[in-house]
């Protein structure tokens, strides 16, 4: 072997350990890297096998403490698992009794269901699902359920899950209202007023009567504003209402105005309309009821009319009585004096018959006088006569005893004190006069008592007078309180002390009442108004 070939295989040998050496250099950092790889791989490992341990457990609690119901099932709706909300609810444990949800589905729901679990299968979700259901205890449910499918590695449907939400309250409050609306819905289309819903003026809606009131058709008065079905003199007042009202000034407001109808004649109505505000408090709607009182209103005129002329009548009467009164006192007062000329001047000439028919003749002069003296006074008893002012019914009474004739053996006693009232005095003094006057009059037991008391009521005095006289007859009972009915023909009696009494009670918006028994006594129980 020559020289150069020598120095040609040394050379190839000292690149051949090189390249080995390069290799082993590369080899040993690879090796150094893949265990560095391999560790690092080790370690990732370690934190995603702790991470989905976590995980797992966090689903767990989740699963385990979520407040709705959650049921997983396969997918003949068989229950896999559920927590402890579906289990309190429908009323079942999986564990201890198998359990398939169709099975729990109310019968009117099932062609429902059927069609909302194709939905399911085909889109992979389930949204709003609402049903009948009836749980372990009979009761029935309504529900609302939110699913989904559970795929595997190859997305292939494996199982459901969802979530169980009680609707039966909400549901039935849904029904509850829907009902009310219903029935408010008839009401309004039937109601005896027209009813509009306005906004800005503008009319949006009507019930049936509001048309029929003003000659329109359904729909007619639709988009209409109200100026125009107005009465031209009423426009600008409701106007101004309408814009006190969207500006929040007023809610609600009652107006007598005048409509237009269709054929240009007006109608006369009382409207009341609210606002409808939104929960900013704005204004959004106006509705107004509409009540016709054209005929109310001719009545209240006739009723005006009518009043003024029975006032002019009564004044008539008034003055005739006096003037009547006038006339026959006139004659009896000379009747009168004639009478006692003659008992003067003949009382030598006439004998005792004669003188007893002349006193006769007095007496019935001066009965006469009373009667004409009390129809004078019935005739002036009316409201626009009275006089209101404070009275102490007490003082009323003292005065009583003061001026009529109270017998010795007759007591007038209050039992009570008397309140204190606003009347007409004179009116009052008058009808406490005629009833005492009246009792003590016919009381002949040895000891007479006449008790007078009270009592009230939130609208009304109530008092009684009650005597232990003689007592009324029950044939007297109906008739005591007309004109001229008396019990007897005593010469101080017009027959017109009781019917005044009622006529003042009947004044004061009250009733008076006899409770009598012959023997016994008589008691008269009236009340008056309190103003």
């Amino acid at each position: 072997m020559s020289e150069a070939d020598v120095q040609l295989l040394r050379k190839a040998l000292e690149r051949q350990k090189k390249a080995r050496f390069q290799a082993e250099r590369i080899l040993e950092e690879k090796s150094k890297q893949l265990y560095d790889v391999s560790r690092h791989l080790h370690s990732v490992n370690d934190r995603l096998e702790y991470m989905l341990n976590e995980k797992a457990s966090e689903l767990d609690g989740v699963f385990i403490n979520i407040i709705d119901p959650y049921v997983i099932m396969d997918l003949e709706f068989n229950v896999i698992n559920m927590n402890a909300s579906a289990k309190e609810f429908l009323g079942f444990d999986h564990m201890v009794t198998p359990i398939n949800l169709s099975e729990l589905v109310h019968k009117d729901y099932v062609e429902y269901t059927a069609k909302s679990v194709a939905s399911l299968f085909e889109v992979g979700t389930l949204k709003n699902y609402r049903a009948k259901i009836r749980v372990g205890d009979g009761t029935e449910k309504i529900v609302e359920v939110n699913g989904s499918l559970i795929y595997d590695k190859e997305r292939n449907p494996i199982a459901a899950q969802g979530i169980i939400r009680d609707i039966t309250r909400e549901a039935e409050t849904r029904e509850l209202l829907a009902q009310q609306r219903k029935e408010l819905q008839i009401i309004v289309e039937n109601s005896p007023l027209g009813i509009v819903l306005t906004d800005q003026g503008m009319i949006i809606k009507t019930n049936p009567r509001f048309g029929q009131m003003l000659g329109y058709g359904a729909g007619e008065l639709i988009g209409r504003h109200v100026k125009e079905i107005s009465a031209p003199g009423d426009i600008n007042n409701s106007i101004n209402l309408l814009e006190k009202m969207n500006s929040g000034n007023i809610d609600n407001f009652t107006i007598i105005k005048k409509y237009l109808r269709k054929d240009g004649s007006e109608l006369l109505t009382k409207t009341s309309v609210s606002a409808f505000k939104n929960r900013k408090g704005e204004v959004e709607y106006q509705v107004a009821m509409v009540e016709d009182i054209t005929e109310q209103r001719n009545l209240e005129l006739q009723k005006e009319k009518l009043l003024g002329e029975l006032e002019a009548r009564n004044e008539g009467l008034k003055e005739y009585a006096h003037i009547v009164s006038h006339d026959l006192k006139s004659p009896l007062r000379s009747i009168s004096a004639l009478a006692t000329w003659l008992g003067e001047d003949y009382k030598d000439v006439l004998n005792e018959d004669g003188l007893n028919n002349l006193q006769m003749m007095q007496e019935k002069i001066e009965a006469m006088d009373t009667l004409i003296d009390g129809i004078l006074k019935y005739s002036s008893i009316d409201l626009a006569s009275l006089e209101n002012s404070k009275i102490d019914l007490n003082e009323i009474v003292n005065d009583i005893r003061e001026i009529i004739y109270v017998p010795e053996h007759v007591r007038i006693v209050i039992l009570n004190p008397l309140p204190e009232i606003r009347a007409d005095r004179t009116r009052i003094h008058q009808l406490f006069q005629n009833i005492v006057s009246n009792a003590v009059n016919y009381i002949e037991v040895e000891e007479g008592l006449v008790r007078i008391s009270s009592s009230e009521s939130p609208s009304h005095w109530h008092f009684s007078i009650e005597d232990n006289g003689i007592g009324i007859p029950a044939q007297y009972h109906d008739k005591i309180f007309k004109v001229f009915q008396s019990l007897d023909n005593q010469k101080h009696s017009s027959g017109l002390g009781l019917s005044i009494v009622k006529k003042i009670v009947d004044l004061y918006e009250g009733e008076i009442q006899l409770e009598s028994e012959v023997g016994k006594g008589t008691a008269f129980n009236f009340s008056i108004k309190k103003i």
